[in-house]
């Protein structure tokens, strides 16, 4: 290396041209950097940024709900029907049976508030 182009780096040796074209693309990078920062507090962004979060969570929440559910529904649909898909009558009639007796319960109930 010579010495020469060390030295052309130097604070002694640049032209004012060198330094003034320094000094703008700092003042540019300045300039981009408090753009950025003035795009991130400002409350649309924050309130963008917190209803994405949000429905970010909510999006995953209803899948896990969705995925339960449906599990849910194939475990009550396999204890009721046989795998050649003809009802299991020997348990679909004691379901019936209770969901009839509930339904009686709570319109007895209702009844009685109103009377």
């Amino acid at each position: 290396m010579s010495d020469t182009s060390s030295r052309s780096d130097t604070p002694e040796t640049r032209t004012p041209a060198q330094i003034e074209a320094d000094i703008k693309r700092r003042r540019d990078a300045l300039a981009e950097t408090l753009d950025e920062i003035g795009v991130r507090v400002h409350p649309k962004t924050i309130v963008g940024d917190a209803k994405a979060k949000v429905a970010a969570q909510v999006d995953h929440t209803l899948g896990r709900a969705y995925v339960s559910a449906n599990r849910f529904v194939s475990d009550v649909k396999g204890q009721l029907v046989t795998d050649e898909g003809a009802p299991r009558l020997e348990r679909i009639v004691p379901v019936a049976l209770l969901a009839v007796g509930v339904v009686g319960l709570l319109t007895v109930r209702s009844r009685r508030r109103k009377g």
